[in-house]
């Protein structure tokens, strides 16, 4: 299979939602699917990074970021129980760490420091995600799941630091 088609030189693509739709490169539906690559991108170096069962989650995480894509395109498996998966990953790792009573400045350790980067994309992409809401059908999953990822990615980043004993920078 080719990687190109020499059909999107002129500045439009072609998507497949419920029906084959032509789109300028700068319509909202390719900045969410871009933003969700990014995000997804972010993460594969985030699992380089990371050690024990962190790197397999991730990589769920990452096939499940493929589902929101296909959700916004046309047909997704995202279901609220991978919404709640992320919420019993959080709550794990919240157990173990002392009580946080200050936002914490992003850094620490590379992979702490790589989710703090791996949030802050996945936020402009739920922000894309809401603004192509006004536009085309966007499953409620896929928005929980955006939102409940970027909580799992901060986490991580905190739960990451306090395994390898820093303490957060607070703000």
């Amino acid at each position: 299979m080719k990687v190109y088609t020499r059909k999107g030189d002129k500045g439009a693509t072609q998507v497949y939602a419920k029906e084959s739709l032509r789109v300028t490169k700068d319509d909202i539906l390719l900045e969410t699917y871009g933003d969700i690559d990014e995000l997804n991108s972010h993460i594969g170096l985030l699992v380089t990074l990371c050690e024990g069962e962190v790197p397999a989650f991730l990589e769920t995480v990452q096939r499940k970021l493929f589902q929101a894509g296909f959700a916004i395109s046309a047909s997704s498996t995202l279901t609220d129980a991978d919404v709640t998966e992320l919420e019993q990953a959080i709550d794990v790792m919240t157990a173990s760490l002392p009580q946080q009573t200050r936002f914490v400045l992003p850094g620490g350790t590379p992979a702490a420091a790589q989710s703090h980067v791996c949030r802050t994309v996945c936020r402009r992409a739920e922000r894309t995600t809401t603004r192509l809401a006004n536009h085309h059908t966007v499953p409620p999953a896929v928005m929980a799941y955006l939102n409940r990822l970027s909580d799992y990615l901060y986490t991580l980043a905190v739960f990451l630091n306090h395994q390898s004993g820093i303490s957060p920078s607070e703000v």
